[in-house]
């Protein structure tokens, strides 16, 4: 059974902290592939400033051409938006029901898992790849940590953040190291976040 291990996101866009944290992933679990699934809409953000789903779907293309593991998913683009995790996972299944999946996130988001749509069901027929975040509400002390399907990884800690790429952009400052080429010289022929 192949096991994937999906990475939700909007990706808008997708930065250098993206690529360490996958590849960190791919190379200390027992994953055989890396989806990075863009999502049309996350339930918890505002959808004015997202790029055009084939924009942010374009740019995640062009980040992972040089690492074979990690692949882009659209999976989300034919699916009733707002986007809920339980949801693709369901479909997901149906397509590839040779498949194991995984959900990869941050600290951040396992601390909010309650409030996801299904999240015990989630939990419960999932593994769950946990990586370190520095956020407002400090350390996790959470019930979701001491679950059979959470595995905390020691990840790289990376705080980048594609709203401060976005705000550099638009306040026309250089973010070139923050981004993998491809995908620099993608908006750097655009109008997109100016």
């Amino acid at each position: 059974m192949k096991k994937v291990g999906l990475f939700f996101g909007s990706f808008n866009p997708i930065h250098i902290g993206h690529l360490i944290l996958a590849n960190y992933i791919i190379e200390n679990t027992d994953m055989d592939e890396l989806w990075f699934v863009v999502s049309p809409q996350n339930p918890f953000k505002d959808k004015k400033s997202l790029l055009k789903d084939h924009n942010r779907l374009d740019m995640v293309q062009l980040a992972l051409k040089n690492y074979p593991k990690l692949r882009a998913s659209n999976v989300e683009f034919s699916l009733p938006i707002p986007s809920y995790t339980i949801d693709t996972l369901t479909y997901l299944h149906e397509k590839h029901p040779d498949y194991s999946f995984a959900l990869i996130m941050g600290e951040d988001n396992l601390n909010g898992l309650s409030k996801w749509k299904n999240a015990e069901t989630l939990i419960k027929n999932h593994q769950i790849i946990v990586y370190p975040r520095i956020f407002e509400e400090g350390k996790i002390d959470h019930e979701y940590l001491q679950h059979e399907n959470v595995s905390v990884i020691k990840a790289p800690i990376i705080e980048l953040s594609a709203t401060e790429i976005r705000n550099m952009i638009k306040d026309g400052k250089n973010v070139r190291p923050m981004l993998p080429p491809e995908v620099f010289e993608y908006l750097d022929g655009s109008n997109f976040y100016k």
